[in-house]
């Protein structure tokens, strides 16, 4: 989900709801206590210069528990980013901590929005020897070769 994409949503909401892929809700009492832009240069394993560029949304529980924040406040916070920060469009990265402090790709399911869990990936798969499928064998196709197979007795395990 991009940022143009969670503004017109927040238009249409009555309350911020956000859900963890596993069923846990974010307390409703939560802050959205950073908005901001992440740039990333970086080089990927086979040698590839890459920029990537996120807009950073944390959320933060607190013990007040009265607290609920309304998709107006939030749409407010977003456009003063946009404004103070000059934030971009770009795909929307949540923190949220948990046990630690976790990155999530977010989405939305009708009503609240869903932190996905992100994933670590080789950009340079051809360049680590990483095929893309493996191979499918059939068990029935393979032959035994006695030179190169092992038997009980022989040493070879």
């Amino acid at each position: 989900m991009n940022l143009n994409q969670i503004k017109e949503i927040l238009q249409t909401l009555e309350n911020v709801e956000f859900q963890l892929e596993n069923g846990t809700f974010v307390p409703e009492h939560f802050h959205v206590t950073e908005v901001g832009q992440i740039t990333r240069n970086f080089i990927d394993c086979g040698g590839i210069i890459r920029k990537e560029k996120v807009v950073n949304l944390q959320l933060w529980n607190a013990d007040d528990f009265e607290h609920r924040l309304k998709p107006s406040k939030l749409l407010n916070i977003i456009k003063l980013s946009e404004e103070k920060l000059g934030i971009e469009n770009a795909e929307i990265e949540v923190e949220y901590q948990t046990e630690t402090i976790g990155k999530y790709d977010l989405e939305f399911n009708e009503k609240k929005f869903i932190l996905k869990n992100k994933k670590t990936a080789c950009l340079a798969e051809d360049a680590c020897g990483i095929s893309a499928e493996k191979p499918k064998i059939k068990l029935s196709e393979l032959q035994s070769n006695s030179a190169d197979s092992c038997s009980p007795g022989s040493g070879c395990c």
